[in-house]
């Protein structure tokens, strides 16, 4: 198991233009995915082929103490979509993410930004 302290980042849908047009979604992508690569390596964690990840998403600071605690550890049920955060992690921490055949995921609101990844036996 490892807790990685990093606000989640969504993949986005990239396109050629992407490679000379710089599109702020796609800094910041590229930008979480080296950070994550990064804490990944200091903490000697390689991704397996048979993983849960629990994406925790950062309430805004804008709402409310009693809209944060009645909200905190529930289902996030809006963008970024649960199946883009878990390509954005395949596609950061694996070579070829065709290895993996089996992933377990949730995604709620927590109070600050982390993803969680259990190896599964």
């Amino acid at each position: 198991m490892i807790s990685l302290k990093i606000d989640p980042v969504a993949k986005p849908r990239m396109t050629r233009r992407d490679t000379w047009a710089h599109r702020p979604v796609v800094d910041k992508y590229f930008s979480f995915k080296d950070k994550l690569v990064i804490l990944c390596k200091k903490n000697k964690f390689v991704l397996p082929d048979k993983y849960r990840v629990e994406f925790y998403i950062k309430m805004p600071s804008s709402w409310s103490a009693k809209r944060k605690k009645d909200t905190l550890d529930k289902p996030h049920r809006q963008k970024p979509d649960l199946d883009n955060l878990i390509k954005s992690v395949n596609d950061c921490l694996l070579k070829e993410d065709s290895t993996v055949w089996y992933v377990e995921a949730k995604k709620c609101w927590w109070d600050e930004g982390k993803i969680v990844i259990y190896t599964l036996k």
